[in-house]
């Protein structure tokens, strides 16, 4: 394999945009620039492509096209989605959500306690599983809104948000779920999750980033969080990203024709790359239950390996990973994911996670498997006596996977 292509395992942080999405687009930003709120023709013509794309991602999550609002991202949506279960329910000051959860919502909530008001963070197991009980005893009478991402997009762990929204029906409790890392790799009906609220991003399912969508199930009480013109019904101001808004529609539709023998096929290659790690490099650990999970996400601990350096190396052979959310990039310390699943803060910043995608082929994973060993070995054997202290100290060393 030419060193000069890109191996690509950072699919959770962003994939590449679609060819079919690409050229989908390319005519809203040429000669169908108009303004979609424009009284004359060159505007009102792009009415519909607006709504084509509305009711493509509305197929998507097995919704009604009347119940998608178009946004700027996730982060959007998700803020838009809690604030909006705040603000229109004001004798209700309380919020749950999990300890592991996406900056998203981790921020929004941290923002809203400034505010005054409440916010449960439940707590994971080591696996990275909720405690159902434990989260039903967290409800109160005063709870606005829960909020809990679906698929976590460092360890791919799944919650289980049909049996959370059951319970949160029972109560009356208005449920949201970040499901921005789902799309084309598990099946996705709002009707079946039984939901009031989802985000979704485009660039996570191979359109362009810029655009994202909030499922906001009818008879849900909203209150916009950009106000301005009448754009969206009214619950988003500002003017309509159209090529974006296009090219989010396409995209749904690719991700929506994905089968689930693909989905098996994605799986049974980050399986086979979780094996060959653990043959061939010795003191490495899964992080997060093996299932239920994404198909395509594993995050590993390499124990006496500073995840930086080892991605700093690996970047020099044209290979991407991550040592977690790209959101999180740069921050000094360890991943709040991993810390709240138990690992100590070396355990977290010894932790790369792979996301792979239907793009990734098995020639990628021997390129990957042909150099890592060698990387991780070279990196242990020249670290400073403090972290090769850490190492022989870390639980991982006598781990068995």
């Amino acid at each position: 394999m030419s060193k000069s292509k890109t191996i690509y395992f950072d699919s959770n942080a962003t994939t590449s945009v679609a060819p079919e999405v690409v050229q989908a687009m390319l005519p809203y930003l040429t000669e169908n620039w108009g303004n979609p709120s424009s009284p004359y023709r060159l505007g009102k013509k792009l009415v519909g492509p607006i709504e084509a794309a509305r009711e493509s991602v509305a197929a998507l999550i097995g919704a009604d096209s009347a119940e998608v609002i178009f946004t700027s991202c996730g982060t959007e949506s998700i803020n838009t989605a809690i604030t909006s279960c705040l603000y229109s329910q004001p004798t209700k000051r309380h919020i749950v959500t999990t300890a592991v959860e996406h900056s998203a919502t981790k921020n929004c909530c941290a923002a809203l306690e400034e505010r005054g008001y409440e916010v449960t963070y439940l707590p994971v197991n080591r696996d990275g599983s909720l405690d159902l009980k434990l989260f039903e005893q967290s409800l109160r009478p005063e709870t606005a809104v829960v909020s809990m991402m679906w698929a976590n997009n460092e360890t791919g762990v799944l919650f289980p948000i049909r049996e959370i929204a059951a319970i949160c029906r029972q109560r009356g409790i208005l449920i949201h779920t970040d499901a921005v890392q789902v799309p084309g790799k598990l099946k996705l009906d709002v009707n079946e999750l039984g939901v009031d609220l989802l985000s979704l991003s485009a660039h996570k399912l191979h359109g362009p980033k810029g655009v994202g969508l909030l499922y906001v199930r009818k008879g849900t009480p909203f209150r916009a969080l950009i106000v301005g013109g009448h754009q969206e019904e009214g619950h988003r101001g500002g003017t309509e990203n159209v090529p974006y808004m296009v090219a989010f529609g396409r995209a749904a539709e690719l991700a929506h024709a994905v089968t689930v023998q693909s989905q098996r096929k994605l799986a049974a290659l980050r399986d086979n790359l979780e094996s060959e790690i653990f043959a061939k490099i010795p003191h490495t650990a899964r992080n997060g239950a093996k299932e239920p999970r994404l198909p395509n996400t594993t995050s590993i601990a390499f124990a006496g390996v500073e995840a930086e350096a080892l991605l700093m190396m690996l970047d020099q052979l044209n290979i991407c990973a991550s040592s977690g959310s790209a959101c999180t990039t740069g921050s000094v310390a360890p991943s709040h994911v991993l810390t709240a699943m138990g690992l100590s803060p070396v355990e977290a910043r010894s932790t790369i996670r792979f996301s792979l995608d239907y793009e990734t082929s098995e020639e990628d994973v021997a390129y990957l498997m042909s150099h890592l060993p060698r990387v991780v070995a070279e990196l242990r054997a020249a670290a400073s006596p403090r972290v090769a202290a850490r190492f022989r100290n870390s639980k991982l060393v006598a781990q068995a996977v």
